[in-house]
This record gives structure tokens, sequence and C-alpha cells, in this order.
């Protein structure tokens, strides 16, 4: 089969997804071919390493371009001219003999205008839709506040409205998506009236695997720095811990919000947290703190699914996590970690009891990794989107 896919990902989860996606089409003997905007993030996880070539098309600001975004999109400030790249990507590709196209979102708009424009036959994998002021408001506390002026307000509003138009109305042009949980399923469905599919991600066992090297004493916790990610609540919970026993909490980024770092270290130290906190680092480093970590913590609002609690767990390392989003399809309570409610004392009483039953770890660490290779590796997760791309193709 010749595939073409289409991104505009930042660095992040959904790159890590597709790029594994990517590597189990190119495995399957399938040609693949990758069509970008310049403003998507080839530099992390680059597919240009898997596939037989990356077209990248260049995405300038042009005067007619900022004329028209802000008569139509605005407060998007790129939409235009953006659309103007992606209808003439559809079209390169529309031209081509490719059987089938793997959309994903859009860094800008969540669901692409690359929709409007393609013919071929398409999957749109959509992570989750538009839901910023959601978001926000969920996070928001004490360490992210309410922006203060009347006219941040407005103007944040404003830009969420567009959003939320935006990328409902590019997503009406999809005729078959797929999503990572049957929470975003069901996501997509009040968001924009639409059917999807649930077609489960995978982790790379070739990375993400046990080292059988010795634990140490620290819990682990990964995912972008952004408020979303619930690492205050972490915070929170361990600070309610006795000193004595309380783990270090080492926080794992891709990208450094200097403004929420330096929030996340001093409220740590008022509380009496022993933080440190990494980004950008390797796979090699990120796996070897997956299975030296006794346990991994996961605490984000509303997560679609999460690639981290299966990362944790093929690498033999169990999960303490908030039991809201996705998160409750991919681990099993008391065998492959623990799910608790978004309350800091008992979230820090599963970490405690945990730690206070080495055993109990070690249980489940074995039947993380064998629930990891019974239905959570990239090869089955391959197998899944493939039983879909032949569906479409068939169809059509």
């Amino acid at each position: 089969m010749k595939v073409a896919i289409f991104h505009n990902l930042p660095s992040g989860g959904a790159k890590r997804a597709l790029y594994t996606f990517t590597k189990s089409l190119t495995k399957s003997g399938h040609t693949v071919e990758v069509f970008v905007p310049s403003t998507a993030d080839e530099n992390y996880l680059p597919l240009e390493n898997l596939v037989s070539q990356v077209n990248v098309f260049d995405v300038r600001r042009t005067i007619s371009g900022t004329i028209s975004s802000t008569l139509r999109y605005f407060p998007l400030r790129i939409p235009a001219d953006l659309e103007k790249v992606e209808r003439n990507i559809a079209d390169t590709i529309n031209r081509q003999d490719f059987d089938v196209v793997l959309c994903e979102q859009d860094r800008y708009t969540y669901s692409p205008f690359f929709l409007k424009y393609i013919k071929k036959p398409t999957i749109y994998y959509c992570q989750q839709p538009a839901r910023s002021q959601e978001l926000r408001n969920l996070a928001r506390n004490e360490l992210f506040p309410r922006p203060q002026s009347l006219r941040e307000r407005s103007m944040q509003n404003c830009f969420d409205r567009r959003l939320l138009k935006t990328d409902k109305r590019n997503a009406s042009f999809a005729n078959h998506i797929l999503t990572n949980s049957y929470f975003s399923r069901e996501s997509i469905l009040r968001s924009y009236g639409l059917n999807s599919f649930v077609s489960y991600l995978g982790v790379d066992t070739d990375i993400f695997k046990p080292l059988n090297i010795p634990k140490e004493n620290f819990v682990l916790s990964v995912g972008s720095l952004a408020p979303r990610k619930g690492f205050d609540f972490i915070i929170s919970s361990l600070g309610t811990i006795d000193a004595r026993i309380r783990p270090r909490l080492i926080i794992v980024s891709n990208v450094v919000d200097s403004h929420l770092k330096n929030a996340l270290e001093q409220f740590a130290q008022r509380i009496g947290v022993d933080l440190r906190m990494e980004s950008s680092i390797a796979n090699d480093a990120l796996v070897a703190l997956y299975n030296k970590a006794q346990l991994v913590l996961y605490a984000p609002y509303l997560e679609p699914f999460g690639l981290v609690p299966l990362e944790a767990m093929a690498c033999g390392t169990p999960i303490v996590a908030v039991k809201e989003g996705g998160v409750r399809e991919s681990v099993i309570h008391n065998k492959t970690g623990v799910l608790t409610e978004r309350d800091p004392h008992m979230f820090a009483h599963a970490v405690t009891e945990l730690l206070s039953h080495k055993e109990k770890i070690r249980d489940m660490s074995q039947k993380a990794i064998k629930c990891t290779e019974d239905y959570w590796t990239a090869e089955k997760a391959g197998k899944r989107l493939m039983w879909h791309l032949n569906r479409v193709v068939d169809g059509h």
C-alpha cells in the first residue's frame, strides 16, 4: 500500500504516536511519504529516518494573508497563509497515486485546513478536539491565576471562540475519523457531532523496555510543561507525605516554560518537596529514568489517552494516576497501577502504600510488562491502524 502522511504537529506525545505508527507502517512493507508545512516540528523524532521522502512546504507570512486572517480568523495569527499551504499540499497528494492518506492534527487549528481539500481516501487521526478554555479553567489555581485585565480576558475568550469554530468546521470535512480512546471518542461526538472509531496507540518496546537496573529513591512524572499536566497537584500531594519517607520527584518535559518551571520549583521548595526538573532529554536517558523510578505519577486534567502510562508499563514501573480521561483505559487498577480521585491526600496515600510494599511493586511490574506485550506494543497498534486503513480503501 502507498500511504501519504500529513501533519503539522509540535513536539510531544502526538508526534511520538505518529512516529510509532509510521515506523510500524514501513516495517510492514508499506511505502510511506510525508507531507508537512514548515511549521511542523520535524526536529523532534524526525520522520525522514523512516520514510521514503519528507516533503516540506514553506509557510510564509504575507501581507494578503495577514489581512485575510484578520478579517476571517482574528485573533488566530497564522491561518490564511497556513490554509493556502495546506491546500497546496492536498493538491500535490491528489495528483499522485497514493492509496490512502493518514492526516494528523495541526498545532494551530487542531483539525487542519488540509481536510477541506484532500480528495484521496483519508483517515483523520484526531487526538482531541480543541478545548483550550476548558483546560485553562480546570487547571487554574494560585500558581496559574486568571488573567487580571479585562482586555486580556476578552482577547483570550475571543481566541477560544475562533479556535473552536475553525476546528469544528475543518473537522466537518473528515469522512473517517480515528481517535485514541473511548473518552476521546465521546469528546469528538460532543464537540463535532461526528462519529469516530477508537484505534489505540502503542509503545515502541524496542525503546521502552526493562533494563534490569536497580531502583532508586525517587518517583517520576513526564509530560509537557503546561498547567493542564497537573504537576502542581503531584507536588502538592507529595507535600502531604511525612518528610522522613517522602520520595524525591523528577519531572521530565519536552520543552521548558521558564515561568512555569520557576513557579513549580518555588512551590516545591515552599512545601518541602525535593524536586529536580529535566527537559528535552534523549530516549536512552528517559528510559533509564523510567526503569530507576519506584513509581510513575500521572495527573493531567482529562488527558485524551496519554503515552506516559504505556511507556512506564513497558519499562516495568507501576503508575499512580488520577482516574480521569483516557488513563482509565490503559492502567488496570491494582494490577498495573493504582487509580485515585483527584485529592492530594488520597493520591499521596496510594503512593505511600505502594512504596511501603515493595513486593506489590514487583508484582505490578511483571503484570505491567505482560499487559504491554499482550496489547500495547507498537506492532499491535500498527495492526489496529492497518485494519482501518484497509477498511477505508476497500470502502472507497
